[in-house]
């Protein structure tokens, strides 16, 4: 299969270029002409090319969750998410049991290449390793000190796909796990956690790369201790996931983190749970109750847990907000992420070589089709 896309506009890492062709073959993409090429062309004048969007923070989607321990319900949501933009995910964990997370580990990595929808490129385990000030909807019972022989245990299981693991700096043993996890080419992320301001610093100094989702489930900024957002914030290096559906953070607050770290250091994520994609109604996220209701998902305390945020609506929004552009909404969604788990070579760009998973856009934002390896695998009904 060979042919040339021509659109209006094209969105690279280092910004936009209009009225181009971008030739495919294969399944991968090849190059971006700016003159007409000789070959089959697919006409999208009046739309946008973007790439397709990678979700480095997602629990489940259309009724299904990671901690089901269903490759069923996995496939469900990969097929369910090209309608939200993202052609790569992370299925994430929760906080469990060792023996619940080898389960998912094992099944995630003697399965992951089966689904037909948003390629699994990694796993993401959003605990044990947190305190308890700061839980969110993680279970306290499960929480250890970061140990490594069980680390090495569950990516055993998972045949090396956990890309990212989220920690809470101030446990026993943070910074020797930091080190050693990084050696291995795994983001350590830092999360559910009350850490002073230096010890995530000493955390960042050790490897620590990711501050998951911004603001929430961490101790704030305050002028005398300026706790894991201060660290977020003054740690130019560092990337900070957000959460952008309006509930979990205020605009304001986004454009704050915007403007001291840049869309380069960004991650847009969903944190999205089971009722993703659905009604409102009575959920579950892990083993507590969850009630959907206005474009919120929460506990009975009336905790937030998780979001049902779409990414390409989170995308929107930033733009809505008027705190982004539509370059750095896009980039902050597909590149940054995945250069957060060192995927870019896989995914998050239109670059050469790179599998030919991009979006169609209208010029109003809205998604009009998904591409996965070259094919049209999704068109607005």
């Amino acid at each position: 299969m060979h042919y040339y896309i021509q659109a209006d506009r094209f969105f690279f890492p280092e910004g936009s270029k209009t009225n181009g062709y971008l030739e495919v073959q294969n399944g991968k993409i090849v190059q971006y002409l700016t003159e007409k090429p000789d070959g089959e062309i697919l006409d999208y004048r009046g739309k946008w090319i973007a790439p397709g969007l990678v979700d480095t923070h997602i629990h489940g989607f259309a009724n299904h969750d990671v901690m089901d321990c269903d490759f069923d319900g996995i496939k469900e949501i990969s097929k369910a998410l090209l309608s939200c933009g993202v052609t790569s995910f992370l299925p994430t964990t929760l906080t469990a049991s060792v023996d619940k997370l080898n389960q998912v580990a094992e099944m995630i990595g003697e399965h992951f290449q089966e689904v037909e929808g948003a390629k699994i490129q990694g796993i993401f385990f959003e605990g044990p390793f947190f305190t308890e000030q700061y839980k969110g909807a993680q279970n306290p019972i499960y929480f250890l000190d970061p140990d490594l022989t069980v680390f090495e245990q569950w990516q055993k299981r998972a045949h090396g796909l956990i890309r990212k693991i989220a920690i809470a700096p101030e446990r026993s043993g943070a910074v020797e796990f930091i080190q050693e996890v990084t050696k291995q080419g795994v983001t350590v992320a830092l999360a559910h956690s009350a850490a002073t301001y230096q010890q995530a610093k000493e955390a960042v100094e050790a490897g620590a790369l990711v501050f998951v989702h911004a603001y929430n489930g961490m101790s704030g900024l305050n002028h005398r201790e300026p706790g894991m957002v201060g660290c977020a914030m003054n740690t130019e290096h560092t990337i900070a996931e957000m959460i952008c559906d309006g509930h979990h953070v205020h605009p304001a607050a986004a454009e704050i983190f915007l403007k001291v770290k840049t869309p380069e250091h960004i991650a847009l994520i969903t944190d999205c749970m089971r009722a993703g994609g659905m009604p409102d109604g009575e959920y579950s996220l892990g083993e507590f109750p969850v009630t959907v209701k206005e474009g919120t998902a929460r506990l009975s305390s009336g905790n937030l847990a998780g979001s049902i945020l779409q990414l390409f609506q989170g995308v929107k929004n930033v733009v809505d907000w008027n705190i982004a552009t539509i370059e750095e909404a896009i980039h902050m969604a597909s590149f940054v992420p995945a250069k957060s788990v060192h995927i870019e070579k896989q995914c998050g760009s239109i670059l050469p070589g790179l599998s030919a998973d991009f979006l169609v856009l209208s010029p109003e934002m809205t998604l009009l089709e998904t591409y996965l390896d070259g094919v049209s695998s999704y068109h607005l009904k």
